[in-house]
């Protein structure tokens, strides 16, 4: 599939392109239509110390070229793609230097959430390295059962948070699995987050009822906070936040890894499978 002319249609809808290069012009042009972006280096879960530090350098030449050209932007990171499934140390330095060049870059590092097998040293990795630095976020998946203890256990280090339903499949003892419980979730936790005063809300979600009972909250929000949704998906509704004047960022992952990214995503919306069709057809 991903050597094959369909595959790479598909692929452009929701990927930036295979390299940094090719991901650079797309992210000034979301800029010019008045999108915030996030970087993101499809891929994960390296097994060998090697592929965790080519990872750490690809994102450090993310934020290179985030300075040179001057893009509104900062980078979204996997542990497992900078070693974390090898050893905690190694993701932890990895995103240590992370940190210390966006400060000087001026943008922040958000931490993605992946599998519940990591979220207790994702949550780590990220108290330690908010606490010394101060410039990062992670994301928070509503559907696991934890996220309402971690939530209180993270708005008091006044980064920003990502909340989201969840991508992985997850067992009933671990996740919500019914769609109204996850939803219902959501909406508990947003509120809670919304009136955070020192942390930052990244409302991540394409839910038009989740996105509508966001608009109503940000009525009484004092402090920043912004919209997240995926390159590709749900266009119509970025562009009509962004004219309503809400800052919203635009998740825009690149790389050759962009199989189990596109499959996770047709998941979620099941009405992007009859894109996937008509591109695997070549239509």
């Amino acid at each position: 599939m991903t050597g094959t002319k369909p595959g790479k249609a598909l692929a452009s809808r929701f990927v930036a392109g295979d390299t940094l290069d090719e991901a650079v012009p797309v992210a000034a042009g979301l800029n010019s239509d008045g999108f915030e972006v996030s970087l993101d280096l499809l891929g994960e879960e390296v097994h060998d110390t090697q592929s965790a530090l080519a990872a750490t350098d690809e994102y450090l030449e993310c934020l290179d070229r985030i300075d040179f050209d001057d893009l509104d932007a900062n980078i979204s990171i996997k542990p497992t793609q900078l070693g974390l499934a090898i050893d905690e140390g190694l993701a932890a330095e990895a995103i240590e230097r992370l940190a210390t060049r966006a400060a000087e870059v001026g943008t922040t590092v958000t931490i993605d959430m992946e599998d519940s097998q990591y979220t207790e040293p994702t949550v780590r990795l990220y108290e330690k390295a908010q606490a010394e630095h101060g410039n990062l976020g992670i994301a928070l998946q509503s559907y696991l059962h934890r996220t309402p203890d971690d939530l209180s256990r993270l708005l008091p280090l006044a980064g920003h948070i990502r909340l989201c339903k969840g991508a992985y499949v997850e067992p009933p003892e671990i996740a919500h699995t019914a769609k109204s419980d996850v939803d219902a979730a959501y909406v508990t936790q947003l509120e809670e987050l919304m009136t955070a005063e020192h942390t930052v809300p990244a409302i991540a979600t394409h839910d038009l009822s989740l996105v509508n009972r966001a608009r109503a909250l940000a009525a009484d929000r004092v402090g920043p906070f912004e919209f997240q949704m995926l390159y590709g998906v749900r266009t119509d509704l970025q562009r009509e936040l962004v004219e309503e004047g809400f800052p919203l960022r635009v998740y825009l992952p690149f790389g050759s890894q962009w199989y189990p990214y596109l499959t996770r995503r047709l998941a979620e919306r099941p009405s992007n499978a009859l894109f996937f069709a008509r591109a695997a057809l070549g239509r």
